[in-house]
């Protein structure tokens, strides 16, 4: 059974040979534990070609550069994005964070522009030949988190006041950011990729972010709007959230998401399979907050048995997926694929 065919399996719930593997890497396992993954991956090759490790792999399309862009990400500093969102890390090999929004002043929303030029000097000239010359399962990665894309233009703190008061700017900003993430999407529609993926982090440690009612009456529709094109296209939507999301799961499984990549541990995963195994796929994930880093991987063998044991009926509908921090000893991370075997 080739990769792309175990994969369509486990996301059909027809019985694949065993769960897809993918593993995601933070930027700093890349940068200094190089050797270690090109070990681990050597020993448990991947299931999909995709941007997740920062390995070469996945569609070969080259963005084009943002005007507004400088400096080098997850290196100690600060680098503009894109946007023009200044991100200041701290600690070599991760994303950091926006701490001078471009946005702090309602004003500045008059001369905001998206980064159209990404868009219109890319490059997908290549995308096609390399889904024809693999085996694997293409998933596209995409900028588009319409959520997240708010908070770093306008900040965190001010965004939810945004969200409590509804000013007209709000809606504005909204719009604008959907609109460049549906021009994004539809360049990927037009090429061969098995599937497309997007993203927002929605939960706290113990809730949603906002109110089960405001995300649906806000940014659900967005999300109908993504699915709708990818599905439109014939290709699989994965979506990834983190944090407790419990929720907004059915509203993911009604609007067509095929897999859903969320923080399993910080929620009750007997009650999401309860609830809704057979009804999406889980692609991943294993426990990074605890297990992955402090852990042995006897400990992580058992946190992989309570997954499948809450969310694998044997039909598929599952994916075996973890991230690699960058304090994540090298034999967990093995742990995960082996116990999955």
């Amino acid at each position: 059974m080739t990769s792309r065919e175990r994969v369509r399996r486990a996301l059909r719930f027809e019985s694949p040979d065993r769960a897809p593997r993918e593993l995601w890497a933070l930027p700093g396992i890349a940068m200094f534990r190089r050797d270690e993954m090109d070990a681990l991956l050597a020993r448990y090759p991947s299931d999909f070609a995709s941007p997740a490790v920062t390995h070469g792999t996945g569609p070969d399309v080259r963005y084009g550069t943002g005007y507004r862009s400088r400096g080098t990400p997850a290196v100690v500093g600060t680098y503009v994005d894109e946007w023009g969102c200044p991100f200041t890390v701290a600690e070599p090999g991760v994303i950091g964070e926006v701490k001078a929004p471009p946005l702090a002043d309602w004003p500045a929303l008059d001369h905001l522009r998206p980064p159209d030029e990404m868009l219109e000097l890319a490059d997908f000239s290549q995308v096609d030949a390399g889904c024809a010359a693999t085996d694997k399962y293409v998933l596209a990665g995409t900028t588009v988190r319409p959520f997240e894309r708010m908070q770093f233009l306008r900040g965190s703190e001010a965004l939810f006041m945004d969200l409590a008061w509804g000013p007209a700017e709000l809606l504005r900003l909204r719009d604008l950011v959907h609109e460049f993430f549906l021009r994004e999407i539809e360049c990927w529609v037009r090429t061969d990729v098995d599937a497309i993926s997007f993203m927002d982090d929605w939960g706290s440690q113990r809730g949603l972010l906002i109110s089960p009612k405001m995300w649906r009456e806000f940014f659900r529709p967005l999300y109908v709007e993504y699915v709708d094109l990818i599905h439109g296209a014939g290709k699989q939507v994965f979506f990834h959230s983190d944090g407790h999301i419990f929720d907004i799961i059915p509203d993911l499984i009604e609007i067509g998401v095929d897999a859903l990549n969320s923080q399993l541990f910080c929620m009750d995963i007997e009650e999401i399979g309860r609830r809704f195994r057979g009804r999406i796929t889980f692609w991943g994930e294993i426990d990074r907050q605890q297990v992955l880093p402090f852990g042995t991987p006897a400990d992580v063998t058992a946190a992989v048995r309570r997954v499948r044991a809450a969310l694998d009926d044997g039909r598929g509908g599952v994916i075996a997926q973890c991230e690699w921090g960058n304090d994540v000893p090298a034999e967990n991370v093995a742990a995960v694929f082996e116990a999955w075997l």
